[in-house]
């Protein structure tokens, strides 16, 4: 799908509009977003970060079209999702967004090559043609030898990778991850990241990611970062970013630049 331009200015894929979203937990009200916006053009790699409890998690249920905004209106690939009924979100959802968990969320008694067909079921495509493309999903994640394989008999970054290849089978215009490495030992973590960059780069995938690995800061083309449901801006997100990059080891701007 071409985007659209607005001006020679290409048209954000999401588009979040002074949004909140607020709980009830007893008597009380939660703020897990306060008035939040933001945009994302497509063909971007961005992720949502911040401690437990900073709101980004429910962010990406939003974008998702999995939950609604209190206030405010969310916006993607075009579509204002305020707007829908739930049988129409679970509609939209089918046709535009790929999903990735944290544990998988396979099938164990499928094999990957029907585990990445499943989301065709919503399709009119026969058994084959599924097949077919769930072959070609699984070859794109490199798992071409592992077809017919079970999820037990699977290392958990070949899980994740089937995963991958579920999200991706449809073609949808926004791939959402939550955790995708938050099951992963180091080795598996990087390659799942770089899988996405490389879905990124070479398909023009639009990929929104909530994750705590201070690795993703190398392979993403933003990061946003939240604290008590708020986004921070300026100098707040720019010390977040800090020390998220001294977390992973790395060095920090302000040491670099001699600030």
């Amino acid at each position: 799908m071409d985007p659209e331009t607005d001006g020679g200015r290409i048209t954000p894929i999401i588009a979040i509009r002074e949004v909140s979203r607020f709980y009830r937990r007893g008597v009380d009200e939660v703020h897990a977003l306060d008035n939040v916006s933001l945009h994302v053009d497509p063909g971007h790699f961005v992720a949502f970060m911040g401690p437990s409890g900073s709101g980004k998690s429910t962010l990406l249920n939003l974008v998702s079209g999995i939950d609604r905004p209190s206030a405010g209106d969310v916006y993607v690939v075009g579509q204002k999702l305020n707007d829908l009924s739930e049988d129409e979100l679970a509609d939209w959802r089918a046709r535009h967004i790929g999903l990735i968990f944290q544990f998988f969320n396979l099938m164990p008694v499928l094999n990957a090559r029907d585990n990445v067909a499943l989301p065709l079921l919503l399709t009119r495509l026969d058994r084959s043609e599924r097949l077919r493309r769930a072959e070609t999903a699984l070859h794109i994640v490199g798992l071409d030898e592992r077809l017919d394989h079970y999820p037990r008999t699977l290392s958990g970054g070949e899980q994740q990778r089937v995963a991958i290849a579920r999200a991706i089978v449809t073609d949808p215009d926004l791939i959402v991850a939550d955790e995708p490495t938050g099951d992963l030992d180091a080795r598996n973590a990087e390659a799942i990241l770089s899988l996405l960059r490389q879905l990124k780069n070479d398909f023009g995938k639009t990929i929104v990611m909530v994750t705590h690995d201070p690795r993703a800061l190398r392979f993403v083309d933003q990061a946003y970062h939240l604290d008590k449901g708020i986004l921070l801006e300026g100098e707040d997100a720019e010390r977040a970013h800090e020390a998220i990059l001294l977390a992973a080891g790395g060095h920090s701007t302000a040491a670099r630049t001699g600030a």
